[in-house]
């Protein structure tokens, strides 16, 4: 019989140390094997549907904690939790399940804290190939994290102390005695999955499990077995002796990300993650953790990429290590993305180890992006076509992408058209066209994208991409200029209602960019295909002289979400633009009287 929400699952027993240990099995047992670690006051089942997606390609196994779900506790209680007995039990795992081969090993809270001993214990050495950590510490580099700002404080380490002291209340309360064990056999594990549900958006489901009060009851000596002893007394050899994989949530309650500022010096091979999330990512983000995992489990496992570089890392100098943190293995979405912006858009965040998805109207130059983004850093990358304009198709795009490759994480709506001319030589189908393309394409993605993501509750971000001419009139580009500037107006609306959902908005106001939208802009009242040709030309030319590249928008584009930002001009003149619109508006009134010639 498996557990709840295990469906499938074969289990078995596991006797170490006077205790039994539920032990669960999903996949393969041929193929490499994935061992999930739980934390606090979890079950196995908290890693359910990450293991259901792992099983499909691994052998994946979890196993409760001793004292949690169906294994046995110890007793006495006192001193049944210390992180060697929590070793022995690993290793009684690891050696049922994979006798002849290492683990590769993931751990959440307190999972991961356990998990860190055994990565950097020597009796451990050899049986584990690869360790993904994520929302929970070593306790030794806590140790020395702690002492370093005790005994070299400076205003800024003072208040990094400070700040993960006040995160840590939780811990001051489980070393209390009898008092967590009354409220969590009491009013608090009758309450616990409402509050997760309310805080963390956790839907309740079959989680957490009926034993969740004697399992949180058993795991507050977890607490007080360890982290006093660890903390006053860290291990000074716990050097990690397989390759680490760091998954930090930005978004979690009870741990700061400084707490990893000196990991490089315990990690020789270390890939950093970021994810926009809360504390209970297991539940929230399995979707993102299961490509993680199985990244960075290939990496490590295929003979083939012993030599290749870890999972998450630059493939090549020009990428800097803040993307690719953020970004590695994020699914980003690019309207647009078959040239120019769209395309070099598509390209960086390949290149920082996002999955993308290309999308464009034209097919065979999506196809094209999606393959070259593979080959320059993308785990994954696929081409799709699809007329912004069109409602039906974006909501069919949207549920297509949703169902195959999960909930969009960034998505970039760029695709746009221009069109040059005057107000009395545009003619309401021309203007039909330019809203339809540039206003009602991005309001489309923002709708059935961004809907998706408040849906998950998980945060996201979305990038429009506005103009200069948003802030800058023109007498040549009405219908273009407004389009634009109501893209930046529905920007900073959207921004101001998704900011309490953790979804930034973010305009790009590009200036003049060497693009290929020249070569189709469309010159209102000129009907000779030769002249508006010429023009077209004319205004390549221009723009290939001016040789702004479209890469240095898509780099403006990934620092606007790593940073959130609201507005961001690209380009001198976009940047002078901009500052005029707020300094001196009459000064480009003025300007905007100018005819440019034909």
């Amino acid at each position: 019989m498996a557990g709840a929400g295990l469906k499938g699952a074969r289990e078995r027993r596991v006797r170490t140390g006077g205790i039994e240990l539920c032990v669960a099995e999903l996949g393969d047992a041929a193929r490499p094997t994935v061992l999930l670690v739980h934390g606090y006051p979890d079950s196995k089942e908290v890693w359910s549907e990450v293991a259901t997606r792992l099983a499909e390609e691994f052998h994946v196994v979890l196993y409760d904690v001793r004292g949690h779900g169906r294994s046995t506790a110890p007793a006495p209680l006192r001193g049944g939790f210390t992180l060697e007995k929590l070793t022995d039990d690993f290793l009684a795992v690891a050696d049922a399940v994979s006798p002849d081969r290492p683990v590769h090993l993931v751990g959440h809270d307190w999972g991961s804290v356990q998990s860190w001993e055994f990565v950097t214990v020597p009796r451990t050495e050899g049986r584990i190939a690869s360790f993904t950590s994520m929302s929970g510490p070593s306790l030794d580099h806590f140790g020395h994290w702690i002492k370093t700002r005790m005994t070299r404080p400076t205003p800024r380490r003072v208040g990094q102390l400070l700040g993960q002291g006040a995160k840590s209340w939780y811990v001051y309360m489980l070393h209390t005695p009898v008092l967590p064990e009354l409220a969590w056999r009491g009013p608090l594990g009758k309450r616990w999955p409402k509050l997760l549900e309310r805080l963390e958006k956790i839907p309740a489901g079959d989680y957490p499990t009926a034993s969740l009060p004697g399992d949180a009851a058993h795991g507050a000596w977890l607490y007080r077995d360890n982290v006093r002893a660890r903390l006053s007394r860290p291990r000074p050899d716990a050097f990690a002796h397989a390759p680490v994989q760091l998954i930090t949530p930005t978004g979690d309650a009870f741990l700061s990300e400084r707490l990893y500022d000196d990991l490089g010096s315990w990690v020789p091979q270390l890939t950093r993650r970021t994810l926009p999330a809360k504390h209970w990512v297991p539940r929230t983000r399995p979707d993102q953790l299961a490509a993680w995992i199985g990244e960075f489990v290939r990496a490590h496992e295929e003979p083939s990429a012993r030599g290749a570089r870890p999972a998450g890392q630059p493939v090549r100098k020009g990428v800097r290590p803040e993307h690719a943190e953020r970004f590695g293995g994020q699914l980003v979405l690019v309207t647009g993305a078959a040239s120019g912006i769209g395309r070099a858009t598509a390209f960086a965040f390949a290149e920082a180890g996002a999955r993308v998805v290309a999308v464009d109207r034209d097919a065979e130059g999506a196809a094209r992006t999606a393959e070259m983004a593979r080959l320059i850093g993308a785990p994954e990358a696929w081409g799709e076509t699809a007329d912004v304009s069109d409602e039906q198709e974006m909501e069919k795009l949207a549920a297509k992408v949703a169902a195959d490759h999960g909930v969009v994480d960034v998505l970039v709506n760029n695709a746009g058209i221009g069109l040059t001319g005057s107000f009395f030589e545009t003619t309401p189908e021309e203007w039909k066209r330019v809203l339809d393309v540039n206003l009602w394409g991005v309001i489309h993605g923002c709708r059935t994208f961004g809907a998706q993501m408040a849906a998950r509750g998980q945060g996201g971000h979305i990038v429009n991409t506005a103009s200069a001419a948003a802030f800058q009139p023109s007498r040549a580009l009405p219908a273009y200029s407004t389009s634009k500037a109501a893209v930046l107006m529905l920007s900073e609306c959207l921004r101001a209602e998704l900011a309490g959902q953790d979804i930034g908005v973010s305009a790009i106001c590009p200036g003049i960019v060497n693009t290929g939208i020249t070569a189709t802009t469309r010159f209102a009242g000129v009907a000779d295909e030769a002249e508006e040709k010429r023009r077209q030309r004319k205004a390549s030319r221009m723009y290939g002289l001016r040789n702004y590249p479209p890469e240095k928008v898509a780099d403006a584009i990934l620092d606007a979400v790593l940073h959130n930002r609201a507005v961001v001009p690209v380009t001198p003149e976009a940047r002078g633009a901009h500052v005029l619109s707020r300094l001196a508006p009459n000064a480009l009134r003025a300007l905007a009287r100018w005819q440019p010639p034909a």
